[in-house]
């Protein structure tokens, strides 16, 4: 039995129908168990075994993996995420779960200038000091991040703080079948992966690409550091810990100029999904933001 966390977020959704279409048993956890699972029906063979769990309920854990021989660990960012990803490890490892593949984040390093990538490595360094046999996958920025409500892309601008550096894009589903991949293929299990999809792309190409694919002109607007963390406050209405969270992965891909890995094809055998197509695959939804 694998276990799902995150089961109602968009790495966790993606990876449950990998495993679904790979026959393996799955149990989804969840803090809304009576709410269905985006895109998952109960015609599904094997049914998915949907739980009640919460990262801060230790007694929810427990029960939830009970019988468990893996554990997908994906949490969304928060400043808590650290105190609850290592409770989440202690008690898996208590638990009999033997292999755990966690979600990570890129330039997880000890001094790392994002704050949200040293606590992954904390939680990463948990890990490794557990004794579980254990898989870290790093992916870039999620594709499917495009299509949250963005004020900004309704008026035809595109803020950030990158200038003309590429950006690494990862379609979640990519991200799903490795994860699956490291969960029922001993042969890959143990490693740490950096997930990209096959390349980088700037900001002011994306405002290129989506201009094209809207037929309407829209702008990116390069911003100074702190001028894009009080717009992302103010008008964003981002908490403060999240605002500086994009502004430092943005300064970060400054710094550090970003460039596609080859792993999810030398994984899965086949090349990752492209931005382009997962901008046309989502047309009508970028058509929209502009009416």
């Amino acid at each position: 039995m694998i276990v799902v966390m995150g089961a109602t977020g968009t790495t966790g959704n993606a990876l449950l129908h990998s495993l679904l279409a790979l026959g393996e048993p799955v149990r989804a956890l969840t803090r809304t168990p009576q709410r269905p699972l985006p895109g998952l029906t109960g015609a599904h063979r094997p049914p998915v075994e949907v739980r009640y769990a919460d990262a801060a309920d230790p007694h929810s854990l427990r029960a939830a993996f009970e019988g468990a021989s893996g554990l997908f660990l994906a949490m969304a960012n928060s400043p808590a995420q650290v105190e609850l990803e290592t409770r989440v490890i202690d008690i898996a490892a208590h638990s009999g779960i033997g292999h755990i593949v966690k979600i990570s984040a890129p330039a997880a390093e000890p001094d790392s200038p994002v704050a949200i990538s040293r606590g992954h490595r904390a939680v990463e360094d948990h890990l490794r000091a557990s004794g579980l046999t254990h898989t870290v996958l790093r992916p870039y920025a999620f594709m499917q991040n495009l299509l949250r409500p963005a004020p900004t892309l309704a008026q035809g601008v595109i803020l950030g703080t990158m200038g003309d550096a590429p950006c690494n894009y990862v379609d979640c589903r990519d991200i799903g079948d490795v994860a699956a991949a490291a969960l029922t293929r001993p042969d890959i299990a143990g490693n740490t992966y950096t997930l990209t999809g096959p390349e980088a792309v700037s900001h002011p190409e994306l405002a290129s690409r989506l201009s094209a694919l809207t037929g309407r002109e829209i702008r990116y607007v390069n911003l100074s550091p702190n001028e894009l963390r009080d717009s992302l406050v103010h008008h964003a209405h981002m908490p403060t810990w999240l605002a500086d969270h994009v502004t430092e992965i943005q300064q970060l891909a400054v710094a550090r100029p970003e460039t596609p890995t080859t792993t999810v094809t030398d994984i899965l055998g086949r090349p990752p999904r492209s931005l382009d197509a997962f901008l046309r695959e989502h047309g009508d939804h970028f058509r929209r933001q502009g009416r």
